[in-house]
């Protein structure tokens, strides 16, 4: 349920920052390829977008990143889409929209 309530805005934005940097550091750890190195822009990009409050961003690195996600899925440990699930939960929570529709 979306809440209006700006502080928990905050804190459910700050809750996505925080799984952003915790998929950073995954994607940061692994192998080398052009796949992951794509993927660790991407994240970097969703950081300054999440940070800036840039909508359009958010919802553009969210769409890049979730199809990135699924063509690099092989290479990637199993929780990586776990945690890109959290992400997504706390920018909705936080009353952005991560999805076009």
């Amino acid at each position: 349920m979306l809440t209006t309530n700006p502080a928990e805005h905050q804190q459910h934005r700050e809750s996505a920052l925080s799984e952003v940097g915790t998929l950073l550091t995954l994607l940061q750890q692994q192998p080398a390829s052009p796949e992951l190195t794509h993927l660790v822009e991407l994240a970097e990009h969703l950081q300054r977008a999440v940070k800036s409050f840039h909508l359009e961003a958010i919802r553009f690195r969210m769409y890049s990143m979730d199809r990135a996600l699924t063509a690099a899925a092989l290479q990637l440990p199993d929780n990586t889409r776990a945690i890109f699930e959290r992400i997504r939960q706390e920018l909705e929570a936080a009353g952005f929209s991560t999805r076009s529709h």
